[in-house]
């Protein structure tokens, strides 16, 4: 019997830290891509709107309508974009740092 409980207690430790590891991690590249949008972005998109352009927010339905769908097409657009937002090039933003950004755009504003 003591045998089991110390067995079950060890068990869950065990998932207990890989779990809290797991979470921690997935924290911290949101608050990467947050962090990151707010120095970089949010300027002219608060909240996910557009300062400059009123159609071409981050909500969804902008995005698709101007054939933003994917973390790519967000990276993409950063680098080489339209009329009226700053270009980011890899020495502003790193590929890294530009993935998070378009992770945190996708998972924010739905």
């Amino acid at each position: 019997m003591k045998r089991s409980a110390l067995l079950f207690f060890v068990f869950s430790a065990v998932c207990f830290f890989v779990v809290a590891g797991v979470s921690a991690k997935e924290a911290s590249k949101q608050s990467l891509g947050e962090k990151l949008f707010m120095k970089h972005c949010s300027k002219c998109h608060p909240d996910g709107g557009n300062v400059v352009t009123v159609t071409k927010t981050l909500n969804p339905k902008d995005r698709e309508a101007n054939n933003v769908k994917t973390e790519e097409d967000i990276i993409k657009l950063m680098r080489n974009p339209g009329p009226g937002m700053v270009k980011f090039g890899k020495n502003v933003i790193s590929e890294k740092n530009a993935k998070a950004i378009a992770e945190y755009i996708l998972k924010t504003f739905k």
